[in-house]
């Protein structure tokens, strides 16, 4: 399986993904980073904050744009080179996001594409932003 090639790729070209983030995500990533972060495992300790509650790890939600480059857009073979993020806002266990990448800059010299990045939560508000640079899979 190959994802597509610069040459089969233009600018404005977009794909997304949608999941709804569970408790049982935030507890495997918490064990799997090592990030035990009161504000993500423990609702006592939550509460105190300026959330109010538990949240899932920003570095969790922002690895669904992983997803997007990795499997549709370009999709397998694709070499993630950089990642800028900005969190806007808390996502909570039970809230379903929509990681997309929309392609704005494409050199075919180099084999480079700029995507733009959001992930949106359920009622449209984007809760993180940036831009990936990505290297697509070559033809075979």
């Amino acid at each position: 399986m190959i994802g597509k090639t610069i040459d089969q790729i233009q600018l404005g070209d977009k794909a997304s993904f949608t999941k709804t983030m569970t408790e049982t995500d935030v507890y495997l990533f918490a064990g799997i980073s090592g990030d035990l972060n009161p504000a993500h495992v423990n609702q006592v300790d939550s509460e105190k904050t300026m959330f109010k509650g538990r949240i899932c790890h920003g570095m969790l939600v922002s690895s669904l744009i992983s997803t997007v480059l990795g499997m549709y857009l370009p999709g397998p073979g694709t070499i993630y080179m950089s990642q800028e993020v900005r969190f806007l806002s808390p996502v909570r266990m039970g809230d379903t996001v929509t990681a997309e990448a929309e392609v704005i800059e494409r050199n075919a010299e180099k084999n480079r594409l700029v995507l733009k990045t959001t992930v949106t939560n359920q009622e449209g508000k984007v809760v993180i932003e940036g831009q990936a640079k990505v290297m697509p899979p070559k033809a075979i």
